[in-house]
């Protein structure tokens, strides 16, 4: 196996952040266990290959999903897909929809996010001793547009060949939870022009271009958010029979864009460069 930057084996070149309904299918799956320096990741890698590219699947919430939202390591999460050699990283999540027209079924490939999170550990470069003695600089990344260009195109045009009419472009406002939005913070999201609402996605973004990966979201509409539908509001049963209604739907388009990306070394994009220079005081992976 080739090395990668940080001297560890590349095990995969694509990295995709979902639940085990992604991979459970695949013959031949190989389950990794990684250490990074901001402690365990949500669970172990779990690596296959897709449409020839070899791939790590991590879930986001853990294999039993016992980790709500606020609670995920999403710095160790980002780490370790780095460290088996993932550069470019697809993160699909369930989301609600803010205007009539996003229900549930729609995909939505979002362009822009607004973080609305509380508590959520987003950077690496704090200033803070690791524990393994080592101390990041203060860096400040670029991320007016925080998704790969280069992902957003991939996954709109491979979801448009499957014939599901991806949404291209819209704002994907992330929350604390693990509750759902209020009527009034509903109506709030949607009066801003914000597109869809999760719980997750962020700080996953930013994080990846802090290493220089490419981070694609791919948003599924479970339900219209509170704000946009005239009924008692979101109940976690309703989102958990329309995401189990298209998993194997979203999964084909997912390893198609696997299969539609470019090759790690060709990449050619914003987030390649993402430090500008800047020295982040620490080796990365």
């Amino acid at each position: 196996m080739a090395q990668n930057s940080s001297g560890g084996q590349t095990q995969a070149e694509i990295g995709v952040i979902g639940g085990s309904g992604f991979y459970s299918f695949l013959d031949d799956v190989t389950e990794v266990t990684v250490d990074t320096p901001y402690g365990p990741p949500s669970d172990s890698l779990f690596l296959g290959e897709v449409s020839g590219r070899k791939v790590a699947f991590l879930p986001r919430h853990g294999r039993k999903h016992t980790l709500p939202p606020h609670k995920i390591n999403y710095r160790a999460n980002l780490w370790a897909l780095a460290s088996v050699g993932a550069r470019q990283v697809l993160g699909p999540c369930a989301v609600g929809g803010l205007r009539a027209q996003y229900g549930p079924g729609t995909l939505l490939v979002p362009d822009q996010l607004v973080d609305r999170t509380k508590s959520r550990t987003q950077s690496y470069f704090d200033g803070e001793v690791r524990s393994d003695g080592q101390v990041p600089n203060v860096v400040h990344v670029t991320f007016a547009d925080p998704y790969c260009p280069v992902g957003r195109k991939a996954a709109v045009d491979t979801a448009r060949t499957t014939g599901w009419e991806a949404v291209d472009g819209g704002t994907l406002v992330v929350v604390e939870g693990p509750r759902f939005s209020t009527r009034a913070e509903s109506l709030w999201h949607a009066a801003q022009g914000w597109s869809v609402v999760g719980m997750t996605g962020h700080p996953e973004a930013v994080l990846a271009r802090e290493l220089g990966l490419c981070y694609t979201s791919l948003t599924l509409v479970t339900d219209l958010d509170a704000g946009a539908d005239t009924g008692e509001g979101v109940s976690h049963e309703e989102v958990l029979e329309v995401f189990a209604a298209n998993v194997g739907r979203m999964r084909d388009v997912l390893f198609d864009v696997v299969g539609a990306l470019p090759a790690s070394g060709e990449r050619d994009c914003l987030c390649v460069n993402s430090l500008g220079g800047q020295d982040p005081g620490i080796a990365l992976p």
